[in-house]
């Protein structure tokens, strides 16, 4: 705790110099005050930034704490060095015990600051537990509600996420606990799957062979898992034939690069086997009648 004869003496001695200098002393001690308040803040902010904040960072550094939750614990250091620093200036500025007053007008405020951060504490809560948690990390792609991108950064508050368009949305972390998350990248494979539609006079076993051998020539499909082809519908005008195949390390680059990748060299070998890669038709049928024509004038002959 600060003295009270050092709470006193430097905001007098600020004082006392702007009297000096022809201030009134009726505005000479509260504008010492504020200066003081102001210079001492600035200095203890300085002081643990400079200082507190790289040990913490390099404490972390040490630990291996991932950049999920050195951020986080980065941030709340900064938050407690601006703290500390107001504490300290508020008593050698002469206003009192910081936290005494501060007690007294959170007493205060209670009921309305409830009403009125409902949902940033809802979002706190839940940047809590995507923190504990851990369904998604920073780089990782994710999907929710239709929406789909990079995580950029993660706070207590909201998570920013980059889309592929390279729109930057921020979500509150409720949206991202209440509902589901897919994230594909959570784990060191991702299978992934895709229907090929063949006609009903091509041969199944000839393309199922087609669609194995382009997957066990890519470079980039596993060969453990193995690749499967399935005959999972019998549509109107195809029959689909449905690959699963495997990638490793996967992100949203290598999905989308090695899915084109491997949907053309099918589709070339399939045009070089000649089997057909159909497409929905549509036959309109009908007739047209006419009623009440006994009296239809015949056009006039020259």
């Amino acid at each position: 705790m600060i003295g009270a004869p050092l709470q006193q003496g430097i905001p007098d001695a600020v004082a006392r110099a702007l009297t000096n200098v022809g201030l009134p002393p009726a505005l000479a001690d509260p504008l010492g005050s504020v200066i003081v308040f102001v210079l001492v803040s600035i200095a203890v902010y300085l002081i643990g930034k400079f200082s507190i904040v790289p040990v913490v960072g390099r404490m972390l550094s040490r630990r291996n704490v991932d950049e999920h939750a050195r951020r986080p614990i980065l941030r709340l250091t900064k938050g407690a060095v601006v703290f500390v620093a107001v504490a300290v200036a508020f008593g050698l500025a002469g206003f009192g015990s910081f936290l005494q007053s501060l007690a007294t007008i959170a007493a205060a405020a209670t009921l309305a600051i409830g009403f009125a951060m409902q949902d940033v504490i809802a979002n706190f809560v839940a940047g809590v537990f995507i923190y504990t948690d851990k369904p998604f990390r920073i780089g990782d792609w994710i999907e929710w509600d239709g929406n789909s991108g990079i995580v950029e950064d993660i706070s207590l508050r909201v998570t920013r996420v980059r889309t592929f368009d390279n729109e930057l949305l921020t979500v509150p972390n409720s949206q991202l606990t209440d509902g589901v998350i897919k994230n594909p990248v959570a784990k060191d494979q991702l299978r992934l799957k895709y229907t090929f539609g063949i006609g009903y006079d091509d041969d199944i076993d000839q393309a199922t062979e087609i669609i194995i051998e382009e997957a066990e020539a890519h470079e980039e499909i596993l060969d453990d898992p193995a690749p499967s082809v399935r005959l999972t519908e019998l549509g109107d005008s195809s029959v689909g034939l449905t690959s699963r195949i495997w990638i490793d390390n996967p992100s949203r680059s290598d999905f989308v690069k090695t899915r084109g990748e491997y949907v053309q060299a099918v589709k070339e070998r399939f045009d070089e086997a000649g089997i057909d890669i159909p497409y929905p038709n549509r036959t309109i049928g009908g007739g047209l009648m006419l009623e009440n024509v006994d009296g239809a004038v015949a056009p006039a002959e020259d």
